[in-house]
């Protein structure tokens, strides 16, 4: 496992007129740090020292599950057959591992009634 060091940046604004102390936005601070970061650490360096970005890769997975699911039901709502659908509907139930077995517990039932009839 690698060590994440954490670096700080202390810095000073000096100016000659004290009645521009006031005119300084902090917004304007941070944008010209990053700036400078950037261009002496790349993008990298920028993103290491950003906080808006700050979800995990699991995160980020629930999130695409979730997405994608909501695209495959709304292409299930425009099947135009039924082989369309059992795909869709598979694709659907195999966003959730829980959901999948389910589904495969379900078709093998189906397999063993088609089977003794």
């Amino acid at each position: 496992m690698v060590r994440f060091k954490h670096r700080y940046l202390l810095c000073e604004l000096v100016s000659e007129d004290p009645r521009c102390r006031q005119c300084i936005e902090e917004r304007a601070v941070s944008a010209a740090v990053k700036d400078a970061v950037a261009r002496t650490h790349g993008d990298f360096g920028l993103a290491c020292c950003s906080i808006a970005f700050t979800g995990t890769i699991r995160t980020c997975q629930k999130f695409l599950i979730q997405y994608n699911k909501s695209q495959l039901l709304q292409l299930l709502h425009s099947c135009t057959n039924e082989v369309e659908r059992q795909a869709i509907q598979k694709s659907v139930l195999s966003c959730s591992l829980k959901e999948e077995e389910q589904f495969q517990e379900e078709e093998e039932d189906d397999l063993e009634e088609t089977d003794s009839t």
